[in-house]
């Protein structure tokens, strides 16, 4: 019996977040998209699935108001109004040296905190309402044979699916990524990331800190309400400790951690861990085939800024494709798609290898490293132009933008 058959532009393996913004954006440049995810929506959008948020820059802001998304987040997001950074040991004072990033130096928040949940029924909303994307659900690209003119997959449910190019969002264990040949450089942390959420006593303010603990970065990211996001960051050995302990331990734990300065605090829900590993792609495209997002490339969490180096993909890569497709080229070439990787590859390696160093010289307690990074902090903290610099640099407003980060259709 001959497999039910069905023509696209562009076939998407992955219905995460990177996923689904990727759908959008070509689907809104007049492509038929069709996304596969191997999950329900139902699952994604669980509370229980995914317990982080993201710090979106505030370029990655203006591209989802182009995509019409943020519209429907704005009310749910907590504006970033400071940063403050500082270094201690455990039941320490935190160093005299420390880094304050003020939203009013630059006219505007350095970003805003919402749940990955929230994002995500955001992007299903949209993605339903698009006419030119076939969203399949509970189904799973199982094969893949890339021919001269075209890609053909094979789905779980049977369908072949024949596409002029084949996207992988399929995550840091991409089967697809691998199905092609596409190697891949890095290594475990071995440290594990703890989040939770926090109520407290007193209002945040819109403050997020970053503690830098010799174990690693313990940041507490506002949310909206009196509640905080953690992103604690473990040994993987004291991680597994932690995960076990009741709910009484784990407050004091976090308490230990947290400080006064918002009053009492309480965990709020449940906790997940995951641990934290460095991963980069030898490559970012092939014949017909390129990858975005985690299966690109996966980074320490200590700039929060994973889910926005994935939107940056997104960007880039809508903007390749349908600037070829105006002008009658075959986008799914790969002297074409190269452009992509180009325009990708280098940003992508520069973050990795700065959050990587950042976190080998603070997740330390040796004391001529500990002076050392402290007067760093200073320093930045005494030189505004400088301090302004990285702060449009986190925001995303740094370097050649794809038209989307700069709120343009692509």
């Amino acid at each position: 019996m001959r497999a039910q058959t069905k023509d696209a532009d562009l076939l998407i393996a992955g219905g995460g977040m990177v996923g689904l913004t990727l759908a959008l954006a070509l689907a809104r440049g007049g492509m038929r998209v069709v996304l596969a995810e191997p999950m329900s929506e139902l699952a994604m959008t669980d509370a229980r699935f995914d317990g982080r948020v993201s710090a979106l820059a505030f370029a990655a802001v203006r591209m989802l108001g182009q995509l019409g998304v943020w519209q429907g987040l704005e009310a749910k997001a907590q504006p970033i109004n400071d940063i403050l950074v500082s270094d201690a040991g455990l039941g320490r004072n935190p160093s005299p040296f420390s880094l304050h990033f003020d939203h009013r130096e630059i006219g505007e928040p350095l970003g805003a905190i919402v749940e990955n949940r929230d994002i995500r029924m955001a992007l299903f909303e949209a993605a339903r309402a698009e006419p030119n994307i076939s969203l399949l659900t509970g189904t799973a690209v199982e094969r893949l044979v890339v021919e001269r003119a075209c890609a053909i997959a094979t789905l779980s449910s049977g369908v072949e699916v024949v596409a002029t190019l084949v996207i992988a969002a399929d995550g840091r264990d991409s089967p697809l990524r691998e199905a092609q040949n596409i190697g891949t450089v890095g290594w475990d942390y071995g440290q594990t990331g703890i989040v939770t959420t926090v109520a407290h006593e007193r209002a945040h303010e819109g403050v997020a800190y970053e503690h830098f603990l010799p174990s690693g970065p313990f940041a507490i990211l506002p949310m909206t309400g009196n509640r905080s996001s953690l992103v604690w960051t473990e040994r993987n050995e004291d991680a597994a400790r932690m995960m076990q302990l009741d709910d009484a331990g784990f407050a004091e734990e976090i308490a230990l951690r947290f400080g006064a300065h918002l009053g009492n605090t309480a965990p709020e829900g449940p906790r997940w861990a995951y641990p934290l590993r460095l991963q980069l792609a030898r490559a970012y495209v092939a014949a017909r085939f390129a990858i975005v997002g985690d299966a690109a490339h996966t980074i320490h969490p200590i700039a929060g800024q994973g889910f926005n180096l994935g939107l940056k993909d997104v960007a880039a890569l809508a903007e390749t494709v349908l600037d070829a497709a105006r002008l009658g080229l075959d986008f799914g070439e790969e002297e074409v798609l190269k452009r992509y990787e180009r325009w990708r590859r280098f940003d992508s390696f520069v973050l990795a290898a700065a959050t990587d160093g950042v976190n080998r010289l603070f997740s330390n307690d040796i004391g001529p490293l500990r002076l050392a990074r402290d007067l760093g902090l200073g320093i930045v903290d005494r030189l505004p132009p400088l301090r302004r610099f990285f702060m449009r640099h986190a925001g995303g407003d740094v370097g050649r933008l794809p038209r989307l980060l700069k709120g343009e259709a692509a």
